[in-house]
């Protein structure tokens, strides 16, 4: 696959199907990015397991922080990387040895590594580099739009409101 550019119906796609989401290298430190997508994906309705050595058995916004993928009580559909691209290899060794492995491997904003994406499609994943999910759902759902952000979707329908942050029917619950 191209990983150069992705298609929205394949974005979409993945975070329609994506409910559960292990993510590698959480910070508690609320002015980290990593902290911040925890806490948009938790409030969007997806369960978030915080990967973190250094912090395993503290709690992020709530969530028991795990030291590693095979310490996480429950398969995954999707691993989100926030470790630099040198370390996705030994990552995506962890991920290979889940039963069941997940549906997604997402590297977040600045993480590409080409040899562990065809090694991970070749076991069946999906692969997702250089894009972040809380980026993707706000411009797949319009949200973005609406703090001043071209999002290139045009929609007439209007937006399904919830509770808590807007959801605008990217995932329908």
């Amino acid at each position: 696959m191209n990983h150069d550019s992705y298609d929205n119906t394949y974005i979409a796609g993945i975070l329609n199907s994506v409910k559960t989401v292990a993510m590698v290298g959480a910070s508690p430190n609320d002015v980290r990015p990593s902290f911040f997508v925890l806490k948009y994906l938790l409030a969007k309705g997806f369960s978030v397991f915080p990967i973190n050595p250094g912090h395993a058995g503290k709690e992020i916004l709530g969530r028991t922080v795990y030291a590693s993928l095979a310490d996480v009580p429950q398969p995954v559909d999707m691993v989100d990387i926030f470790r630099g691209s040198v370390a996705v290899p030994g990552i995506l060794d962890q991920i290979l040895r889940l039963d069941p492995l997940p549906k997604v491997v997402w590297m977040q904003l600045g993480v590409r590594n080409d040899e562990a994406a065809a090694r991970a499609e070749a076991a069946g994943m999906k692969v997702v580099m250089n894009r972040c999910p809380k980026i993707e759902y706000g411009k797949l759902s319009g949200e973005i739009g609406w703090t001043g952000v071209n999002s290139g979707v045009l929609s007439s329908k209007k937006p399904l409101m919830r509770q808590g942050f807007q959801s605008f029917g990217v995932r329908q619950k």
